[in-house]
């Protein structure tokens, strides 16, 4: 059997226009909203994830004294950022997103092996560990300059950088980037050790960061919460930012894994209620794109059961 390219809940299916009618009736939409928190936070709090505990500790914590430390007053927020998404009004732009994201992002994990007895940092492990694998095998052997693009409260940031610093002699310069400045006052905060060089307060299609300054960007869980056009002008700014033979690795749903293609109605119905770019993001060819901007053809690979990655290389010249 060949395999499916997308969801068929995602795109122009019948299907799909379905539960794209059932979500834009806005009392339908409140009532899917609500449910789809009430079903994230059970789960994860059953499952051992400090949900409610975190954000409370989070919210004891002057966190505002730090907002105006990574705030960038200038800039200008993209009209597809400003729009509801993960169940908040304000999308990212709140201190709820911001006390949440951590807790989310470990339930996150263990929904990728459900059959599995994992705590939540073991599936986190698992998780994060996929990818670097991944980018063993296919990323540049040597790295000095890390820009982690969407770095949300940097739990990818810190990873990734400890990664790199474990496995070759030679020091390791970070960034993380987000265009949330209540993401990164969480980020700065944890970052307890201080390894992350710089938290970045920007978009990421237009960085203002130099030209040819990193040996590899990454754009960890980012991709399906863009429009294509973001998409497109981010990878653009990626490929300036690049070294030559420098490499853009991309980490994120597949498209076309069985276990994505075959959620239950109610999962990808409340998913979708919370994800606006869902159809765009899986109907979009994103390593076509790639190649056409300008990048070497990309490498594909599916890193677990949920998730592929996506590494592809800017040409010598």
């Amino acid at each position: 059997m060949v395999a499916k390219l997308k969801p068929d809940w995602a795109g122009e299916d019948l299907l799909a226009r379905l539960v794209n009618g059932l979500i834009q009736t806005k009392p339908l939409y409140a009532v899917m909203k609500r449910q789809a928190r009430r079903v994230l936070i059970k789960t994860a709090e059953q499952k051992g994830v400090p949900w409610r505990q975190t954000c409370e500790q989070l919210a004891a914590i002057d966190t505002e004294s730090l907002l105006s430390q990574v705030s960038n007053p200038t800039v200008t927020y993209p009209d597809y950022y400003q729009v509801p998404f993960h169940a908040y009004d304000q999308g990212n732009l709140c201190w709820q997103a911001a006390y949440e994201a951590a807790p989310a992002t470990y339930a996150m994990a263990l929904r990728v092996w459900p059959k599995e007895s994992l705590t939540w940092q073991a599936a986190q492990a698992r998780l994060r560990g996929s990818f670097h694998q991944v980018l063993a095998e296919h990323g540049p052997e040597a790295v000095q300059d890390i820009l982690d693009i969407g770095c949300s409260v940097g739990i990818s940031t810190v990873t990734l950088h400890r990664f790199y610093q474990g496995r070759q002699s030679q020091p390791v310069r970070t960034v993380g980037l987000d265009l949330s400045p209540y993401m990164l006052a969480v980020a700065k905060l944890q970052d307890q050790q201080q390894d992350i060089a710089q938290w970045l307060h920007a978009p990421a299609e237009a960085t203002g960061l130099p030209d040819n300054a990193f040996d590899l960007i990454t754009l960890q869980f980012v991709v399906h919460e863009l429009p294509r056009q973001a998409t497109q002008a981010i990878f653009k700014e990626v490929l300036r930012l690049l070294r030559p033979q420098g490499a853009l690795a991309l980490v994120d749903n597949n498209p076309r894994s069985p276990v994505i293609q075959n959620l239950p109605p109610v999962l990808f119905t409340l998913m979708k209620s919370t994800e606006p770019w869902s159809d765009d993001y899986y109907t979009f060819d994103l390593e076509r794109a790639l190649s056409q901007i300008g990048f070497d053809p990309p490498v594909t690979v599916a890193s677990d059961p949920r998730h592929r990655t996506i590494v592809a290389r800017k040409p010598t010249a």
